[in-house]
């Protein structure tokens, strides 16, 4: 009887995976016949006001790689942090016209250019707002403003450049590391393939500028707004994911008695770091974030060990909160830091119990508090809500029409 219901398992979980199968390659397929777009740039510059709130300025550079499947390229969607921003302004003369475009509970702006470019064109634009609601008082430390910011990050175009520089101006830490420009700012470069997205945090002081508690985002992970196109993606996100995964893995689990817990729990590695305040072969000056000379190439690091969290000092007691990737300084110590590094590890299997659980962005548009970002080709090319993060290959318009 065992081995019959094994069997009839092991039948339901090639099915399952099957299943699963013919929806990535449908997708892998779809996305192999060839890309409309790719953007070449896409920068961000950031200036903190002393209210708190940010002056945020967009630079992208979109190329069309097709103009045939869905026509020439002449509008844009691109996503914005939230709906309490002020001042759209154009910043380019080929933008025709800016306005909000909100569809399906996602706040986003639309840009419509001046004509239509085709392939192998490049369209250069700017853009520019005022933005509120971006900081969490008192999140990770008591006494400190964390911002967290997501750009917009885009399913079905690569980028080939994510550019974003941020004022860094009063700055305690942030994460992940990055280079300090010459002109003041905190320089994060890297690339975006389809569907990826990169987050950054700045931490300051509450006292560093007139942060308002009251515009403390809430960390639940729940939407400023929820659309009816966000429903029909929970639909089939539950039953794609949640409802195959979590049965047919408990029915494995059942029939063959494994233990198949998948908990993690945060290590964190700490390094006290002291730097030579100046060159120790050239005698060059350090820059901010740096570890070797620029005009040398010798190291600045004096020192380096592993100590634990009951090694800091008391008078340095702010530090042994410090739970997130980053270089902290060491108020008392000059050119003294403590390098933070954390990774996930597997807590230890228990034989007693089988656990499941989930949590983060449960969609691919704006899921993370406030502080996050979509963004996505419009003109008739796919706009939001085509969007499957789950890679089922099934649009909402599919869903629609099961729903009648």
């Amino acid at each position: 009887m065992r081995t019959k219901t094994i069997g009839r398992l092991a039948g339901i979980l090639l099915i399952a995976m099957a299943v699963i199968l013919v929806a990535v390659t449908g997708t892998n397929r779809a996305s192999a016949s060839g890309d409309l777009d790719e953007i070449l740039e896409y920068a961000i510059t950031v200036d903190v006001n002393e209210d708190g709130t940010l002056n945020m300025f967009y630079h992208i550079r979109w190329k069309v790689l097709d103009s045939t499947t869905e026509g020439p390229l002449e509008w844009v969607q691109i996503g914005v942090p939230n709906k309490h921003y002020t001042d759209l302004l154009a910043r380019t003369d080929n933008i025709k016209k800016i306005q909000e475009y909100n569809t399906g509970g996602e706040t986003k702006i639309r840009i419509d250019f001046d004509r239509k470019y085709k392939k192998g064109e490049v369209v250069d634009f700017a853009f520019s707002f005022h933005q509120d609601y971006m900081y969490q008082m008192n999140y990770l430390t008591e006494g400190e403003t964390v911002y967290e910011f997501t750009p917009g990050w885009f399913d079905d175009i690569y980028v080939d450049q994510l550019v974003i520089c941020w004022a860094a101006d009063k700055a305690e830490s942030w994460t992940p590391s990055c280079e300090i420009g010459s002109d003041g700012y905190l320089v994060w470069n890297t690339a975006l393939p389809k569907g990826e997205r990169y987050k950054i945090t700045v931490t300051y002081k509450n006292e560093a500028f007139f942060f308002d508690e009251s515009k403390t985002i809430e960390r639940s992970g729940e939407r400023d707004d929820f659309g009816v196109g966000d429903i029909f993606i929970a639909v089939a996100a539950f039953i794609f994911v949640v409802f195959g995964i979590i049965f047919v893995g408990g029915m494995i689990v059942y029939a063959l008695g494994a233990n198949l817990g998948t908990s993690t729990e945060k290590k964190i590695t700490r390094t006290k770091v002291e730097y030579y305040p100046s060159c120790p072969g050239c005698g060059g000056p350090r820059t901010e974030g740096k570890d070797n000379c620029e005009y040398c190439g010798r190291s600045f690091i004096k020192s380096e060990e592993k100590i634990e969290e009951s090694d800091i000092p008391e008078e340095e007691r702010d530090l042994r909160s410090k739970n997130t990737d980053g270089l902290y300084r060491y108020s008392s110590s000059p050119n003294t830091y403590v390098r933070v590094h954390v990774v996930s590890v597997p807590k230890p299997r228990s034989s007693s119990s089988y656990r499941s659980g989930g949590g983060g962005c449960a969609h691919s548009s704006c899921a993370c508090a406030c502080a996050c970002a979509c963004a996505c080709a419009g003109g008739g090319r796919a706009g939001c809500s085509t969007k499957d993060f789950y890679r089922t290959n099934l649009k909402l318009r599919d869903l629609k029409k099961l729903c009648k």
